[in-house]
């Protein structure tokens, strides 16, 4: 996607959990790998992460029947510990998550930029979803 032609995508959610629980399950491998996938018929089997600016992350996001994977990962542009993790994908595209304290709950906020692939209600639908898939398993 050329620059000028780029399209930012927002999802949000507010889940009721503190910030500092939000954030580890956020950022820790064996929490990552309960959440991050956009239906029931996916799963994460693997999750990596140097969780520093200049550090990779990894997650490993498959149909559980086998017949789908793929990486998803990239570079940590800027980590603030509680408030901020932004990263860069390895197609280039950027990411921003921010976390807001609102008392004992947690305001997360992800933008992205679209791919050309598909569709931008596919992609705000998708990643929305495993946002969603985050708030349910942070508030067990």
């Amino acid at each position: 996607m050329e620059a000028d032609q780029n399209v930012t995508i927002t999802v949000e959610t507010i889940v009721h959990s503190p910030i500092e629980k939000v954030w580890t399950y956020w950022t820790e491998p064996q929490h990552i790998t309960k959440w991050s996938f956009a239906s029931d018929d996916w799963h994460a089997p693997h999750a990596e992460n140097d969780l520093r600016v200049g550090g990779s992350f990894v997650t490993r996001m498959e149909a559980k029947d086998g017949s789908f994977g793929f990486d998803f990962g990239g570079i940590y542009d800027e980590v603030k510990i509680n408030e901020l993790i932004s990263y860069t994908i390895g197609d280039g595209r950027k990411v921003a998550i921010t976390f807001i304290s609102q008392g004992n709950d947690t305001k997360v906020i992800e933008t992205f930029e679209a791919e050309t692939t598909n569709p931008i209600e596919m992609q705000k639908a998708g990643f929305q979803a495993i946002l969603d898939n985050f708030k349910t398993y942070s508030e067990k």
